[in-house]
């Protein structure tokens, strides 16, 4: 890499999981629209193919209407190639197939337990750590070895798992996760603004939060629109729509039938609850709750107005974009750039000194939530400037929420643990913790072994 002027030229990105069918699309398009930045992107994927696939596809983003920069993609067949020279490397890999993800979701149905996501927390979430960890574990090893001063963006699930694997194994890595949960409560509340105080066209940027809390747990303990605190006013707001924003009807609603379907009315109750903003989807935030609370049942669940994402949906989806992906190869479907929301390519720049940038990151604690352990990664804003990432200082989790967090927060920490030892009684010991896994200890047992039988391909490091 070396600069020219105000821009930054021939950047090495390792993109692992670049056969990626969705996330590297809209990197593709993000990082086109950035005229200050360019270079090369190689794309490394256990699926060659499909890394292949968007070599050429990302190639095709340098004639695309509005191209401002270029970058050149190549699919590289081993992680040691990918790594070696990068000055950034994202991570985004699926942690086995939608096989494993199915039973992660639907196997503990059989016992009364739902999931919305089944990526992060609950029994879902669990599993997918321990297929996941391990490969994380060997990704540290290879940016040691490779690119010890690279920059290390991860966007793959279960967030915080990941990310404290990386430095579990790598200590003096410079690694964070994006997460763009509180991005979703920021527009929530532009519009809460827009109808309480009557002021139109209020963007994300403009309101500005202080979050705390654990990936797809984060509450925001402050937030404002210029000078007007945004606290009483959100309370006004949840007072007037007890039954969610859109007001809809449950008798006559078809929740159940939009795999990502939410209308806040999970964030509503939480606030009405405990005070706080909680500041993520419903779908995440239910799974986090206590299992009887908002996903008892698939009735509860279309009482509060979001929705199951069953695993078929996944399949389904991934099939329409494997269809598009041949598309885009061919040139029957043309590339468009358009940018996706996310903070990436401006996080890239900012550390680059191209310009700065307060965002919430996902990164250990070193004291920006004193009342979380030393060291376990929670979510906070940053600020990302020239060469560096500072945690901006939070606070301390408020009393009426701090039982929720760190009860997630010590199982985080306790699976973390139990993983990096391979311990399978450890594991299990947070399982049956879960707020999810209602059901008792002998059924819980039941539960685990089975879901670990159905992805044992992916757990032979367990013994299992």
């Amino acid at each position: 890499m070396r600069y020219n002027g105000s821009k930054a030229e021939d950047i090495k990105i390792a993109y692992v999981g670049g056969g990626s069918r969705g996330w590297a699309w809209g990197l593709m398009s993000d990082l086109m629209t950035c005229e200050d930045i360019s270079g090369r992107v190689d794309l490394y994927d256990i699926d060659i193919q499909a890394a292949k696939n968007n070599e050429i596809i990302g190639n095709r983003f340098n004639s695309a209407k509005g191209a401002r920069t270029t970058w050149h993609y190549k699919a590289v067949e081993t992680l040691e190639q990918a790594l070696t020279g990068a000055d950034f490397v994202i991570l985004s890999i699926l942690p086995g197939t939608f096989d494993e993800m199915e039973s992660d979701v639907h196997t503990p149905e059989k016992y009364g337990i739902y999931q919305s996501v089944g990526d992060t927390s609950g029994p879902g979430g669990i599993l997918r750590a321990m297929r996941t960890v391990p490969m994380y574990e060997a990704i540290a090893e290879g940016i040691r070895s490779c690119c010890p001063d690279a920059w290390v963006i991860n966007y793959t699930n279960p967030m915080t798992l990941c990310v404290k694997a990386l430095y579990h194994v790598f200590p003096e890595i410079k690694a964070f996760g994006c997460c763009h949960e509180v991005f979703g409560t920021q527009k929530f509340l532009g519009e809460v603004v827009r109808e309480e105080l009557g002021i139109p066209a209020v963007e994300r940027h403009e309101i500005k939060v202080n979050p705390v809390g654990v990936n797809h747990f984060t509450w925001l303990t402050e937030a404002r629109y210029r000078d007007v605190d945004l606290f009483p006013v959100y309370r006004a707001y949840c007072e007037k729509h007890p039954d969610g924003r859109g007001g809809e009807d449950p008798a006559d609603s078809n929740w159940m039938n939009n795999a990502f379907a939410c209308d806040e009315k999970v964030k509503m109750d939480l606030f009405l609850r405990f005070g706080q903003i909680a500041a993520a989807g419903d779908r995440h935030l239910a799974e986090f709750c206590e299992g009887k609370w908002y996903l008892e049942s698939p009735e509860r669940v279309r009482e509060m107005h979001f929705g199951l994402t069953p695993v078929s949906w996944r399949k389904e989806d991934l099939a329409k974009r494997l269809e598009r992906s041949a598309r885009l190869v061919s040139g029957e479907e043309e590339v468009k750039i358009s940018g996706t929301g996310e903070e990436g390519v401006n996080q890239i720049r900012a550390l680059l000194g191209l310009t700065e940038l307060v965002t919430n990151v996902n990164i250990p604690n070193r004291g920006q939530i004193p009342n979380l352990p030393l060291g376990a990664v929670v979510e906070t804003n940053a600020v990302f400037r020239a060469g560096s990432l500072t945690p901006v200082f939070a606070g301390s989790i408020p009393q009426s929420i701090y039982p929720l967090i760190a009860r997630i927060c010590g199982e985080q920490e306790t699976l973390s643990e139990a993983i990096a030892r391979r311990d399978v009684e450890g594991i299990f010991q947070a399982f049956a913790g879960d707020p999810l896994v209602t059901c008792g200890l002998e059924d819980a047992r039941k539960l685990f072994e089975e879901m670990c039988r159905n992805t044992r391909a992916y757990l032979g490091m367990y013994g299992i």
